[in-house]
């Protein structure tokens, strides 16, 4: 049972918005409360919102009711930005708008639109939006914004916050800001004048103190996304050019982004990669180092881990079995529109990193299969690793920054820290030009000794990142509730007073995505931890990822293969444990419809599965495993007399379409609906679109 407050905001918003759409049963607030991250908070309401009308009426109505909002598109945020256990919006389906103008210079995307859906879109022109995470193929705008993706080709030359035209935001009073619109502008300025001043002092605070001022210039010469984009203050000098970009990298925390335009950059159409090996990490650093000043797209780093981990994909060359232990890899791509060209930047490279070792022959390649493979390889590690874990573990992705001549050192003491906690399967690799490393292991969080080994591995990977070798303990990930508690330890108190200002000044009463980016409390990172119950084979390996939801037929309609997991989880749970038998009884009153019959089976979601999860599969087992003996029996005698059941299935339909032509479809429909209600839904409703029966296929011929 909702709580008054909450049964009071949803009474008032099923007025405005179709009922259907605020879940508050516990299988849907469960499944759509999840995440790509290792958290779990389980939301009380969950509003699938399709306009910016609805958006404003539940921020209004929320505020008024003092009820706090987290905003979400597609959930594939890693660090826990987009879960809450108050009121969850989800923006995703009907925020499918985009618009290229200004010569194709420019694009505007609402934030429900998949970053790989918006380049198709631009495709056409030679052109792409500037971002480019690895999960792009299922992350949304939204969320590419709030948490200022970048990514393997783009730097940060070419992140959100660099490619960021214009931004059409809900504040939390329901005032809207458009940076297009110069009517919107001046209104915001003439309505929000205390915002404005604010703006203008923290800028203006800023530039005043030297050293405060030097420090987020040098903080962002690499990837940054700890915290708030103060470098937005130091940028720009108009306050809505300041609000535009300080909303790039706020993780939903300050508004919601109802649009956003992107200056368009070029696609180059000849591209080439090669995967080069050294003999150590250290000659791969070093070699990224030359690679910096040489025509180079992306140089992404592999350690000999990450190599291990898709050595048996079955497009992987046999000798990556055979590598040395201390062997590490550089995957480098260069692009260019003229072939001619293309070919001189690879001799370019070539000749840049003459000076180092490689332990093998490379070529760079353009043939699709093996230049598909190494980028496959590359994108794909983090669910891969995820896949290879012990069940009933989770896996951790964090991502840090380092001035790029400390690389190689930076590597090493990463990997000694991982050894001195016993974090064996731990993999690291990442964008190396950029001094950007991701690294991800496997974590038990269902004991206190885990619990408290993975405390002191970030509490001492703090001391590394930021006294060790100054570097960003979030390079583009964002904070989220995992670094949230780091957010001071980086940046000092005097910028994270600032940070907090920011913070109240667009959210006084903090209930917009409240806890995630600040947060006071110092064990935040180590509380709500998502459980991972060993389910099914089929499915244990599931880091929830949500890559296969936009292949899925049924997202949307019901649920993902994603949220098919999670619920079958939590039953999973539910029932080991026997500590909530209500709570169990009220997921499984839904699930049937929800799982069950309304999952195509159709394994589209192996296909974009990184460890190859067919949920469909896994769904056809849960149906064999709920049927009744009686439906067994009935499914194995129509198994076994297909021809039979097929000429009944014929003769029935056309018996069905004969009354249809007699009664007309108004009598056909009411008639069907009444034997429907009479028959307590035994005998299924009939539907104008339903087929005639066809004539047996003459198979002699």
């Amino acid at each position: 049972m909702l709580a008054p407050s909450y049964q009071k905001l949803k009474d008032i918003l099923s007025v405005s918005i179709d009922p259907k759409r605020i879940l508050t049963n516990p299988l849907q607030t469960l499944a759509y409360g999840t995440d790509a991250s290792f958290y779990r908070l389980i939301p009380k309401i969950v509003i699938l919102a399709h306009n910016e009308t609805e958006v404003i009426e539940i921020i209004k109505q929320a505020k008024l009711l003092d009820i706090a909002l987290t905003f979400r598109a597609a959930g594939t945020s890693l660090s826990g930005q987009a879960i809450t256990d108050s009121v969850l919006v989800v923006a995703t389906h009907g925020w499918k708008n985009q618009e290229l103008f200004d010569n194709n210079q420019k694009i505007k995307l609402e934030p429900g639109i998949i970053g790989a859906r918006a380049n198709i879109f631009l495709a056409p022109h030679g052109l792409k939006i500037g971002p480019d995470p690895a999960s792009i193929g299922a992350c949304m705008i939204g969320g590419i914004v709030a948490n200022n993706a970048s990514g393997m080709c783009c730097g940060t030359a070419q992140n959100s916050y660099q490619t960021i035209a214009d931004i059409r935001i809900v504040l939390h009073d329901g005032t809207i800001l458009d940076t297009a619109d110069a009517q919107s502008i001046t209104a915001f300025k003439k309505n929000q004048t205390a915002l404005i001043q604010e703006i203008e002092s923290l800028r203006d605070e800023i530039k005043g103190n030297e050293t405060l001022y030097n420090q987020i210039k040098n903080k962002f010469k690499i990837k940054n996304t700890t915290g708030y984009s103060i470098n937005a203050l130091v940028d720009y000098q108009e306050p809505i050019d300041i609000i535009k970009h300080l909303m790039v990298g706020s993780e939903g925390t300050l508004a919601f982004i109802s649009n956003v335009t992107f200056k368009t950059v070029i696609d180059e159409k000849y591209k080439s990669c090669s995967l080069i090996f050294f003999n150590t990490i250290q000659d791969a650093c070093n070699a990224t180092i030359l690679l910096k000043s040489s025509p180079v797209a992306a140089v992404e780093l592999l350690d000999r881990e990450s190599i291990r981990s898709v050595e048996n994909d079955d497009d992987a060359p046999d000798y990556f079995k055979t590598l040395p232990e201390s062997a590490c890899a550089l995957l480098v791509e260069c692009r260019d529109n003229d072939l001619v060209v293309l070919k001189q930047k690879q001799e370019q490279i070539r000749l840049q990193i003459q000076s180092i070792p490689t332990y093998t022959e490379y070529k760079f390649t353009s043939d699709p299969k093996q230049y598909y493979f190494n980028w496959k390889a590359r994108k794909g590690l983090l669910p891969t690793v995820g896949g290879l874990r012990k069940n009933g573990t989770t896996v951790i992705i964090e991502d840090v920054a380092f001035p790029l001549p400390q690389l190689a050192d930076a590597c090493l003491e990463l990997k000694d820290l991982f050894k001195k906690y016993e974090y064996h399967d731990a993999v690291l690799f990442g964008h190396a030009l950029e001094g950007n490393l991701h690294f991800v292991f496997s974590q038990d969080f269902s004991n206190q000794a885990e619990v408290d080994r993975y405390e002191k591995l970030m509490s001492e990977l703090a001391v590394l990142v930021v006294d060790r070798f100054n570097g960003s303990l979030k390079a583009e990930h964002g904070t989220g509730r995992n670094m949230a508690p780091f957010v001071e330890k980086e940046w000092g108190s005097t910028a994270y007073e600032i940070m907090k200002r920011i913070k109240n000044i667009f959210d006084p009463n903090n209930k917009i995505n409240p806890d995630v980016l600040i947060n006071p409390d110092p064990k935040a990172h180590l509380k709500n931890l998502k459980p991972l119950p060993e389910c099914n084979d089929i499915v244990d390996k599931c880091m929830e990822c949500g890559f296969c939801e936009p292949h899925c037929v049924s997202e949307g309609l019901t649920l993902s293969p994603r949220q098919r997991i999670v619920i079958a989880r939590e039953i999973s749970r539910l029932e080991e444990s026997k500590d909530d038998p209500q709570r169990l009884a009220d997921i499984r009153k839904d699930v049937t419809y929800q799982l069950d019959e309304t999952c195509a089976t159709d394994g589209l979601c192996a296909l974009a599965c990184p460890v190859h999860i067919d949920t469909g599969k896994f769904v056809k087992t849960w149906r064999a495993k709920e049927l009744d003996s009686g439906n067994k029996k009935m499914a194995a005698y129509i198994g076994s007399h297909m021809a039979g059941t097929t000429s009944i299935l014929r003769f029935g339909l056309k018996i069905v379409s004969f009354f249809h032509a007699i009664l007309g479809t108004s009598v056909m429909t009411a008639l069907s609906n009444l034997s429907h209600f009479i028959t307590f839904g035994k005998i299924p409703k009939w539907i104008p679109e339903m087929p005639k029966g066809a004539d047996k296929i003459n198979t002699k011929n």
